[in-house]
């Protein structure tokens, strides 16, 4: 039986799974990692707790397949992008301001570069150009410059600097290349000019990478559909429990593998570009990315891009998304006065609080408009500041509508305006992208919330777009296994095996009745943004004056 393994490393966890040629999951497993908060804004985890963790999960889910004698034609890594700090052994270098051993990931989420973001955005520098206008402090070469200047020791030490998706497929073959699409995405890489823009390094204080010609950040790019070196080493084969040699495909960002799991659905037998035109990848979970693909550069202000052969070979990539979806939904419950009662009631019945909140709504909302309890309730969502299309990390959250009353039904009603709130960041974003020349009408969804039903109401409603979710739930996972497809000669190209190993499984249409309601909602999601900078600036001008 020929199988292709698709590992995915989240925000929380590491996960493998083992797919037929069809893109069907026979097998998986899910270990979870470590993180560490050493205090504000500072997000750590250890690489060598990430590959252990993949280890373990390649091996429980293989041996569930043991007695199918399966044959692994190719494997694939996906990862969040997040920075590892290797010494020129590729040991572990602590990026913890105390030194805290095998510490040496920063996480994505992680805003310590918030000053040096700042710097460099007001260098207007042509490179940004390709980043929506404004790099994030969540992108790499800000927690380059911060590490070089509050840690220069370690940033002189550091004889690797890795995407965490690259990280991973250096450790499977031992060869020292990147990705298009971690370098392109987080680092500044030119795909379509292929090559890095020395200028930009050494007005930002980052000289010595471009002096060193790259090295220490990938001199060597690959793109996706490509292998790996000469697949799986030795060493790594004998800690994955695999067979040496197995080929590795290029690695992907875990939002943008979950792009490429969704996207084959959206036409049939062959990938064509007027879909993919009409067509969004969302990929929730701790946070969400929005991608849409066309064939000509699209520059939208606010919005990540345009990327050269971030996803697909020949194409550019658009990515948006939300600093905090699924961590501001739990958020916003487990600091409610509700919260804690609830979360007990959940565990005793063996349920969710979702499923409690989500069922105290049905019989709140009976006979009643979907979703219309919230008319005098609004929440701007950017309490983790706003990735797009604002790209302000500053931006915080708002509520409107409190009173002084705390019961279960008052949670049920900020829980539904939150996701709400969400889907109306959407919304914001698709409106951005289609005014730059997207057509998108169709929403394929994958990631945690689309687990939840009012989640996939709200946002069908909110967006007035089709939601369609994958035949296989755990496309992220499915995106990489394509990946390892490709490299392994499973198939031709990306666009085939996309078209072959993605189905669609569900639609969730749009109701037509909550269109009225859902536009007046969106009036006031921005009015709440314009109200944010205009009391921001009346703040500034008083402690100015």
């Amino acid at each position: 039986m020929d199988v292709v393994i698709g590992v995915d490393v989240g925000t929380g966890s590491a996960r493998a799974g083992v797919f037929s040629l069809t893109g069907q999951k026979l097998a998986s497993c899910v270990i979870p990692t470590q993180t560490w908060r050493p205090k504000a804004d500072f997000i750590q985890q250890s690489s060598t707790d990430i590959w252990a963790a993949i280890c373990k999960c390649v091996r429980f889910a293989m041996a569930e397949l043991a007695d199918d004698s399966p044959v692994v034609r190719g494997i694939g890594f996906d990862a969040t992008c997040s920075l590892v700090v290797l010494d020129r052994e590729g040991k572990p270098l602590s990026v913890d301001p105390k030194g805290a051993s095998e510490q040496d990931v920063i996480l994505w989420a992680d805003h310590r570069a918030m000053k040096e973001a700042d710097e460099i955005n007001a260098g207007k520098y042509d490179v940004l150009r390709y980043v929506g206008g404004t790099i994030s402090p969540e992108m790499e070469t800000p927690k380059l410059l911060w590490l070089k200047r509050n840690m220069p020791e370690t940033f002189s030490r550091a004889g690797y600097f890795f995407d965490l998706p690259d990280y991973l497929t250096w450790r499977a073959t031992g060869a020292d290349s990147r990705s298009c699409c971690s370098t392109v995405c987080k680092w500044t890489y030119l795909a379509h000019d292929k090559g890095w823009d020395d200028s930009y390094f050494k007005a930002i204080g980052l000289g010595e990478l471009a002096d060193e010609h790259y090295r220490r950040i990938g001199d060597t790019v690959r793109s996706l559909g490509e292998a790996v070196g000469d697949g799986l080493s030795d060493v790594a084969a004998r800690e994955l429990g695999l067979a040496a040699g197995i080929p590795v495909g290029v690695s992907a960002i875990d939002a943008h593998a979950g792009g490429i799991g969704v996207l084959g659905a959206a036409s049939g037998e062959t990938l064509d570009d007027a879909a993919l035109d009409r067509s969004l990848a969302l990929i929730g979970g701790t946070s969400s990315c929005h991608m849409a693909v066309s064939r000509d550069a699209r520059y939208v202000d606010g919005v990540w891009g345009p990327y050269s052969e971030a996803m697909l070979p020949g194409m550019w990539l658009n990515e948006a998304g939300q600093s905090a979806v699924g961590s501001l939904v739990d958020f916003v419950i487990s600091t409610h006065a509700q919260g804690p009662a609830l979360a007990e009631k959940a565990k005793a019945e063996g349920r969710t609080v979702y499923e409690l909140l989500n069922e105290r709504l049905a019989q709140l909302e009976h006979g009643a408009l979907p979703g219309a309890l919230t008319a005098d309730l609004h929440v701007s969502p950017d309490f983790h500041g706003n990735r797009s299309p604002h790209a302000d990390p500053t931006l915080k959250g708002m509520v409107s509508g409190l009173s002084l009353s705390a019961t279960i039904d008052d949670l049920a009603r900020l829980y539904l305006a939150t996701i709400q709130a969400l889907a109306y960041g959407t919304r914001d974003i698709i409106r951005a992208l289609n005014e730059k020349g997207y057509a998108i009408d169709t929403i394929f969804a994958t990631g945690g919330g689309t687990k939840n039903p009012v989640f996939l109401r709200e946002h069908a409603n909110a967006t007035g777009c089709r939601i369609m979710l994958p035949q296989e739930t755990d496309a992220v996972l499915l995106g990489s296994a394509i990946l390892g497809a490709v490299a392994g000669g499973a198939y031709a190209d990306m666009r085939s095996a996309m078209s072959q190993m993605a189905r669609v499984g569900a639609e969730i249409a749009p109701d037509e009745r909550t269109k009225r309601y859902h536009d007046a909602k969106f009036a006031v999601f921005q009015a709440m943004h314009e109200g944010q900078l205009h009391y921001r600036a009346l703040m500034r001008e008083a402690l100015s004056s």
